[in-house]
């Protein structure tokens, strides 16, 4: 099997929307919740990373503090709202450690964004736009890379909402949840897919 370099938008558009169907739960507090995040976490060797900021739509400010941070394995996936949590010891040592893989897209900036909240030396990290090339791929956003690994459709109507809100909405909860566990599933798919022999690429 082989990979498409580039998608077009209209070709996108007509697939199937992705879907994630495990639990999802949002950290608010450092509490059971939290734990059991953690917890379930530890237990995994490969999970998905994404983080939410709420946009500024204002020239010549300050960029907002990174709001969500998004962890997710196979089954489950969890948000943590650091506005109110912060980032704890267990949480950063998640972060830090070379025993669980931490796969994203763009995952420096997003590094640097959690940096402000807690100094941690970032470790395990995979960045889906640095290895895509390895399969042929040239398209770099979540959007495109999902449709052309996974043939799905990833929606972005949420991703310029408030992430700071009070409450988050169920759409904010799935679109958040699911830029984590996508990731995490596009991996998963290129490591099952044998890369293509480099001379014959485009």
């Amino acid at each position: 099997m082989s990979f498409s370099p580039k998608i077009n938008p209209e070709e996108v558009e007509v697939l199937h929307t992705a879907e994630f169907n495990g639990p999802v739960k949002v950290v608010n507090e450092v509490d059971n919740i939290y734990y059991e995040a953690v917890n379930y976490l530890n237990t995994q060797k490969i999970i998905g990373f994404d983080t939410e900021t709420k946009p500024s739509f204002t020239a010549n400010t300050k960029r907002n503090s990174v709001a969500l941070l998004q962890l997710a394995g196979v089954e489950r996936a969890y948000i943590f709202r650091l506005h109110n949590t912060g980032i704890p010891p267990e949480l950063a040592k998640i972060l830090s450690t070379t025993k669980i893989l931490k796969v994203g897209a763009a995952v420096h900036d997003d590094i640097k964004s959690l940096q402000f909240h807690t100094k941690f030396i970032a470790r395990g990290f995979v960045d889906l736009q640095s290895i895509a090339s390895g399969w042929g791929i040239m398209d770099k956003s979540v959007r495109k890379m999902a449709a052309i690994i996974l043939g799905m459709r990833v929606s972005k109507s949420q991703q310029l909402s408030n992430w700071e809100t009070s409450e988050l909405s169920p759409a904010q909860i799935n679109y958040a949840a699911i830029d984590a566990w996508i990731c995490l599933k596009m991996y998963l798919k290129l490591l099952s897919t044998p890369k293509p022999d480099v001379k014959n690429l485009p």
